[in-house]
């Protein structure tokens, strides 16, 4: 019998083991469109189930890219651009052309200027060992530079397959479904959900007799936010319009509070700026730093949220890293939750976040 594959997802569709991955119903072979009951699930109750599959197995599958011809097209979220790059992309795609898409460019203040946006990223993927042929801004949410996306695809391929790559969470199914809306008028082609590892295989979707573009599974970044936080929160803390920057000026010895998830201490310098962009739900809190351990104590999940209560069982323990910040101009990032802008250089601060988040460094990209 011919190999069936799941439209929604990408896994090859079984019909004996409900827990594995793949499973319809026979009756369900019956259809025109077949998904696997997961993806059912997922469509019409917002339902996750796990599958048994291991981070390294979403990588794997990304290596068959280096033994075809095509062009690679790497998605990342503006908004956390250090969270979803795929560090050593090359060695999956091989010597594939690349073009870098930042999606959800709405998120960012309107007074961003988009062309000191598309060198950043360039810049920011060289430092990381990729070459780019081109880089594009978009929304795929709100439907912002797709066709120009659409058209640089169709000239960059030359002929050949699409392959579209990127983490979990970052976009991925969303920008497909639209590019396919925009062009065919097929609407939700393939399943989109809020919450991480949705596309199991390689989507095939046509483009002409000779080739396809392809949805790959989301490489999975375990330093990011959103492996840490139930569904609740990972919405309340993922951006979904124009970020409102939010400024304090803080005195030595003072702590900026993100809920409860994050933590920066203003250890040692003269008075300066700190330019938080987070989601416009986050809350932030200010204190003096002798108080900081005990309203942490006493808050956490209260007046300090998220966490919610579905979190607080996820949530490992704070984790402290310290910097000392010589730079003008530089941003302090906690993947997946957002970063802090910081004007002036010549101070020292210790940022937490939960053990195995990843806290880091880079030129201010606003």
């Amino acid at each position: 019998m011919e190999a069936i594959y799941c439209q929604g997802c990408g896994v090859e569709i079984q019909t004996t083991n409900p827990e594995q991955p793949g499973y319809a119903p026979s009756s369900a072979l019956e259809r025109e469109d077949i998904i696997c009951k997961r993806c059912f699930r997922l469509k019409h109750y917002n339902e996750v189930q796990d599958v048994p599959y291991q981070d390294d197995d979403f990588l794997e599958m990304l290596n068959q890219i280096s033994k075809n011809e095509g062009l690679v097209v790497q998605l990342v979220d503006i908004f956390d651009f250090n969270g979803s790059f795929i560090s050593g992309l090359k060695r999956h795609t091989g010597s594939n052309p690349v073009i870098l898409v930042g999606n959800k460019m709405d998120v960012l203040p309107k007074s961003v200027n988009p062309g000191k946006v598309k060198l950043w990223l360039k810049k920011a993927a060289k430092e990381q060992g990729l070459s780019v042929k081109d880089v594009f801004l978009i929304s795929a949410d709100k439907n912002q530079g797709i066709t120009e996306l659409s058209q640089a695809i169709d000239e960059y391929r030359n002929g050949k397959d699409v392959y579209v790559v990127g983490t979990t969470n970052v976009g991925k199914s969303t920008f497909i479904n639209t590019l396919i809306a925009n062009t065919s008028g097929v609407k939700d082609a393939i399943t989109t959900s809020y919450f991480p590892g949705t596309t199991l295989g390689f989507i095939d979707i046509p483009l002409d007799d000779e080739s396809s573009l392809y949805d790959t599974p989301g490489v999975i970044q375990r330093h990011q936010m959103a492996h840490y936080v139930s569904d609740k929160d990972l919405k309340t803390i993922t951006p979904n319009k124009e970020i409102k920057p939010k400024v304090y000026q803080l005195n030595e010895e003072q702590t900026l509070f993100f809920g409860g998830l994050a933590r920066l201490d203003f250890v040692g310098g003269e008075r300066s700026s700190f330019i938080c962009y987070l989601s416009n739900d986050m809350t932030i809190h200010r204190t003096k730093l002798e108080k900081a351990d005990s309203l942490y104590e006493d808050h956490l999940g209260g007046m300090l949220s998220p966490p919610g209560e579905e979190t607080l069982d996820l949530l490992p323990p704070l984790e402290g890293h310290t910097f000392k910040i010589k730079e003008n101009k530089t941003d302090l990032v906690f993947s997946g939750l957002g970063w802090v802008t910081i004007p002036e250089g010549g101070i020292t601060v210790t940022a937490y976040a939960p053990k195995g988040v990843k806290v880091s460094l880079r030129d201010s990209l606003i």
